[in-house]
């Protein structure tokens, strides 16, 4: 089979071997995969993946079952499937363990399922499971129109929440309040910390920016409230002042999603599956894609993502 191959700095679609697979796993004939930050950090050789995943780069897809493991019940070949990987979505066909994979919901489709699961699935951890975000919170999304960011603003507004977000032009915080935001904060002009504090303090931060925002993410806090750090964009080590943590009864909560053994994965997805998935056929969550490229052009796929001229999910479509 064909997949896209680190060749130095480049990307390069070339023949790699077929994935081998288990009595507990799902072979996918990939439609659609996207493009994630952690692909090129992967790229960059600053997130290796898991021990045992895939080297090739894509953290989910989307398509048609192919082959099914001896053990798994519920799927046949030729069913559609969207999964969440450790690794392998750029490629034409990719393993995965049956426990990690849904059924495309109708009203989203091909290819648009091929950017859900990462996004969808991260937000709704980092929100309901680790920031028990409650109905009539309010919620600071750094990122608010990137992937993690567009889907965050949909989860928090189902759940009965109040998003505020960041992010870096009009166009941007436009597509954001479409999308239900209710505070929104240019960070090329405005103070976070300040409109937030004016409002009475985010009662949760989901923060994928890490060291050059820790400080400030404190102070945009209520008291009580909750930071879930997620990414590292602005950088991995930064000074924790325990005095306000403690005095204001503030958590600090590290996550990642990739990571997680299989068993816990499994028993998020199955959460997700029971609470999130009937969401998306009601339309009240939808994947945001900005644009679908072919899998050819993943070079240049990289390169909107690095930039941020997106919008939501840049979508790689293989034939």
């Amino acid at each position: 089979m064909r997949a896209i191959l680190c060749d130095g700095p480049a990307l390069r679609w070339g023949e790699v071997d077929d994935p081998a697979y288990g009595p507990g796993d799902l072979v996918v004939r990939v439609r659609a995969t996207s493009v994630n930050r952690a692909d090129l950090l992967q790229r960059a050789g600053r997130y290796p993946p898991p021990p045992g995943a895939s080297p090739v780069l894509g953290l989910e897809a989307a398509g048609l079952v192919e082959a099914v493991g001896r053990d798994v019940v519920g799927w046949r070949p030729g069913d559609e499937v969207m999964a969440l990987l450790a690794g392998g979505g750029y490629a034409e066909r990719v393993a995965v363990d049956a426990r990690h994979a849904l059924p495309v919901p109708r009203a989203v489709g091909l290819p648009a399922a091929g950017g859900l699961m990462e996004v969808f699935v991260t937000a709704w951890l980092n929100l309901v499971e680790l920031g028990r975000l409650a109905p009539g919170e309010r919620v600071l999304i750094h990122g608010g129109a990137g992937g993690v960011g567009t889907a965050a603003v949909q989860v928090a507004r189902a759940l009965g929440a109040d998003p505020w977000v960041t992010a870096g032009s009009a166009r941007k915080l436009e597509a954001c309040a479409a999308l239900g935001a209710v505070g929104l904060v240019d960070h090329t002009q405005d103070d976070f910390v300040a409109r937030l504090r004016a409002a009475g303090g985010a009662h949760l931060v989901l923060d994928c920016l890490g060291a050059s925002h820790l400080a400030r993410n404190l102070d945009a806090l209520r008291d009580d409230g909750r930071l879930v750090v997620i990414g590292l964009q602005g950088g991995a080590r930064g000074e924790l002042p325990l005095a306000t943590l403690l005095a204001r009864r503030l958590t600090v909560i590290g996550s990642t999603l990739r990571a997680l053994p299989a068993e816990r994965k499994a028993a998020l997805i199955a959460r997700f599956r029971e609470r999130a998935w009937p969401l998306f056929d009601d339309g009240d969550l939808r994947v945001v894609v900005d644009r679908v490229l072919p899998i050819t052009a993943a070079e240049e796929a990289h390169r909107v993502v690095e930039r941020s001229e997106h919008v939501g999910k840049v979508v790689l479509a293989v034939a």
